[in-house]
């Protein structure tokens, strides 16, 4: 404990953060100076990059986030796989910096959700909410010799939150205003808001997934123009929106019309879901297809800022992050259904990339986690109260 005591007491960290997301594609890795903590902190990135999964992982971790094509005995390796892998570029990061792992004092690592189970289920008489990232943090701990934080989300949960989305605390730690009522939207596999009216407090924010990110738009990619994602949007570019199944999709998704908080995943967003959409439209050129759920992505985030946030006072500005902030078709979307009043655009800062974002977000949440600092925000996850979040492996 003597050396936890130490960490808190340095004004100033050298903070790895670690996630991969539900786009599956690698894991995000970013160097992070921090002083301070809580409202007084200070970031500065030095170095970020992203390690990609070696072949067949990514379809691997999706056969077993699903419960129909899981296997137990294969989670209980990727838990210890993903481990491996994510202080594999813990390691490679500080080697591409020019760093030795040495000077590394704290890793915080969101790991690889497999499965996430937001709303209530009764078992023996009890209701669970349940959730589940694997890449264990006693398995990164282990191996780079370094205390890493990691479990974020259950803390929340078992005070009957969601266990997210968690960024809002960090938006508002590092984009908070006095001048401007903002809105941040980070596309990744699902895409989630921050509303920050000007002035707010942390207990004012509010926040919530609106809906698919990346999750479909890369799904439908694959699956009939055999490419990983569709790059600045060119293919949706070339097709057209089909607004009956632009409709077709918003009547089957319920989970857009669910008031807040609200989270979700690839439990309803996924290859189902894009068939049952489909189900009737036969002769639809396969670039509409990919157009129309381009442009579906950027229509939830409109629709629930309308119906759930608008009230609260208009925004200003829209800042996007994420990968699906290079998707140049949703950035026209974007800019199309909230209108000229909004300034529609990719965040810029000095301590962060659009792409390093939940990177540096989860070093933030260690050097909080260690500074015994709350980082849940009731109001947004539903939590019966604020806590600390987090384990610390030695």
């Amino acid at each position: 404990m003597f050396r936890l005591n130490k960490l808190q007491k340095k004004k100033k960290k050298l903070v790895i953060g670690l996630i991969s997301g539900t786009s599956v594609d690698g894991i995000d890795a970013a160097l992070v100076e921090i002083h301070g903590s809580g409202l007084k902190t200070r970031l500065n990135q030095l170095y970020f990059k992203t390690y990609p999964y070696p072949r067949g992982l990514k379809e691997l971790i999706l056969k077993n986030s699903l419960k129909d094509s899981s296997n137990v005995e294969d989670i209980c390796r990727l838990n210890f796989l993903i481990g491996k892998l994510f202080a594999k570029a813990a390691i490679s990061l500080c080697k591409d910096y020019g760093i030795s792992i040495n000077k590394i004092d704290l890793i915080g690592s969101h790991g690889q959700t497999i499965h996430h189970l937001p709303q209530k289920a009764k078992m023996f008489g009890e209701e669970i909410k349940a959730t589940l990232q694997i890449g264990d943090p006693s398995v990164i701990a282990k191996l780079t010799g370094i205390p890493t934080v990691g479990d974020f989300r259950t803390g929340d949960m078992a005070l009957g939150g969601e266990g997210a989305p968690l960024v809002p605390y960090f938006d508002f730690i590092m984009f908070r205003s006095n001048k401007t009522n903002r809105l941040l939207l980070n596309i990744g596999g699902i895409s989630n808001i921050t509303y920050l009216k000007k002035n707010c407090t942390v207990d004012e924010v509010i926040a919530f997934d609106t809906g698919p990110g990346n999750m479909l738009i890369d799904l439908i990619t694959k699956k009939f123009f055999n490419k990983r994602f569709d790059k600045d949007g060119k293919i949706a570019f070339s097709g057209k929106v089909n607004q009956e199944l632009l409709e077709k999709i918003f009547s089957i998704d319920e989970f857009i019309k669910l008031k807040p908080p609200k989270s979700t995943g690839r439990e309803i967003y996924n290859e189902k879901f894009i068939l049952k959409a489909l189900d009737g439209f036969v002769r639809i050129p396969r670039v509409d297809i990919l157009a129309t759920f381009s442009d579906y992505t950027s229509f939830a985030v409109f629709y629930n800022y309308n119906k759930f946030l608008k009230k609260n006072g208009k925004i200003n500005e829209l800042l996007v992050s994420g990968g699906g902030s290079n998707n140049k078709f949703l950035m026209e979307s974007l800019r199309k259904y909230f209108g000229k009043d909004v300034i529609v655009k990719k965040i810029e800062s000095d301590f962060m990339t659009v792409d390093s974002k939940e990177a540096v977000c989860f070093a933030l949440f260690a050097n909080e986690t260690i500074s015994e600092n709350q980082i849940n925000i009731p109001r947004v996850t539903g939590a019966s109260s604020k806590t600390i979040l987090g384990k610390i492996c030695l």
